[in-house]
């Protein structure tokens, strides 16, 4: 809700200034009803809406969004061209708004390009040789006996178990840099059996709910809006949180796909803008019979939870030898003093999410649950490979990604506790692509 914040309240003031507001159930009374101010208290938190709207419009997202306006958080490598693992399918988005243009190499900067992907300026000066087929080999003599030792970990601790995302490898031919500025996220046209079937296995396959409730934006089925209400109280904290966080990350790409709506297109211009129509079919209360006001609260919950991480890694930035290296020393400079001014103020959230009530039961049981956990997300990050238009695949991954990253950092609380102050973090690391994504869809939020 960073962005999504700013958005809600914009798409709910159009609605708002349409015509006078009327009785909820009349025909045609969508329009003109201000269905969105979602207010109070969050389930499973001890935060509400009012002070996360305050926190984040007024003293976090301006400065997040100029952080993401910088070389280092704009340009992400992607592999866009990876078969879908799970079915059969070649029905590429044939629409050109779907199309993602990639960046030329000479135009990312030399520090991003050539680094290693680790976050030291000294192994940013690894020579790109010294890649995983030849690293036993063909790591820099030239470098430090500890940096040397830190390289060989980081190979191996990219393919370790905490990961909660399948990793595109950024080394394949198929990897391309693309600056996030001018591909930005918003509606192309993608629609149909083809996005819905992306969805349906999302939540039909891996958000540990029963077969009776349906997946979330099914129209007409105002029954699922009472089993899910049962399952809520009858599930565990974690089954809960975990469908909640699928819901609020589909919940925003939805508020940003109604925000920047293409409403026309001809030959001279488009014009992007809010579709508020879009917005009440997703998220008003009574056309989606009670589920709307939900899936906004469940993005105030996911909001939470990024936050947390974030408050939660500020020691894994904080090292002196950790440097948003992009080439350019001054502004690499500038640029971690304002990310570090993000992460303290992250910090100082009054009422963060308790995630010591995550998998605090049984240990064995905790252990089983959490790597159930950890593997069906695995698995909807793997189901972004399957997203038929580009660019709404390009920030599905990006935004999963960042997710997935999001719950490494809460998992590995004790490892981030453990960061020495200075050298290598051998227990905890994260590469570029985690920090871009990570940073990247919290401003989506």
């Amino acid at each position: 809700m960073a962005a999504g914040s700013r958005l809600l309240r914009a798409l709910g003031l159009v609605a708002l200034l349409l015509s006078p507001v009327v009785p909820r159930g009349s025909p045609g009374a969508a329009e003109r009803r201000c269905f969105c101010q979602v207010t109070g208290h969050l389930d499973d938190c001890t935060c509400d809406v009012e002070t996360i709207d305050a926190f984040n419009n007024y003293k976090l997202f301006p400065r997040l969004n100029e952080l993401l306006e910088s070389d280092y958080f704009r340009y992400y490598k992607v592999n866009l061209k990876k078969p879908c693992p799970f079915w059969n399918d070649n029905s590429h988005c044939g629409i050109r708004d779907c199309a993602v243009k990639p960046c030329p190499s000479d135009e990312v900067p030399d520090g991003i390009r050539s680094g290693s992907y680790k976050y030291s300026e000294e192994a940013n000066n690894l020579a790109e040789e010294c890649e995983e087929a030849k690293r036993l080999g063909a790591v820099d003599g030239s470098l430090s006996k500890e940096t040397q030792q830190a390289v060989l970990q980081w190979t191996q601790h990219d393919d370790s178990s905490d990961s909660f995302c399948e990793a595109d490898d950024i080394y394949s031919p198929d990897a391309e840099y693309v600056d996030l500025l001018l591909n930005p996220e918003r509606y192309t046209g993608y629609k149909g059996p083809d996005a819905w079937k992306i969805w349906n296995s999302i939540y039909e396959e891996n958000c540990f709910k029963p077969q009776n409730v349906k997946r979330p934006l099914a129209s007409g089925r105002g029954e699922s809006f009472i089993y899910l209400t049962k399952w809520f109280s009858s599930v565990c904290v974690e089954k809960r949180a975990f469908y909640k966080l699928i819901s609020g990350l589909h919940a925003s790409i939805n508020i940003h796909l109604s925000a920047r709506y293409l409403l026309q297109d001809t030959w001279s211009e488009k014009k992007w803008g809010p579709n508020v129509t879009e917005f009440q079919q997703r998220f008003d209360e009574v056309i989606t019979r009670g589920e709307g006001p939900r899936r906004l609260k469940n993005l105030y919950f996911l909001y939470l939870i990024e936050l947390r991480a974030l408050s939660k890694v500020l020691p894994f930035f904080e090292r002196p030898g950790f440097q948003l290296y992009t080439g350019n020393k001054s502004h690499d400079a500038e640029m971690k003093h304002q990310l570090l001014e993000i992460l303290h103020l992250a910090k100082s959230f009054p009422l963060h999410f308790d995630e010591n009530s995550f998998f605090a039961g049984n240990k064995k049981e905790a252990a089983k649950l959490k790597e159930e956990f950890r593997l069906h997300f695995k698995n909807i990050s793997k189901i972004m490979d399957c997203v038929g238009c580009f660019k709404c695949r390009l920030w599905g991954k990006l935004q999963t990604q960042g997710l997935g990253t999001a719950l490494k950092i809460l998992f590995s609380e004790n490892l981030i506790e453990k960061i020495p102050e200075s050298g290598p973090s051998y227990g905890f690391q994260l590469t570029r692509q985690e920090i871009v994504a990570l940073f990247n869809a919290f401003g989506r939020l």
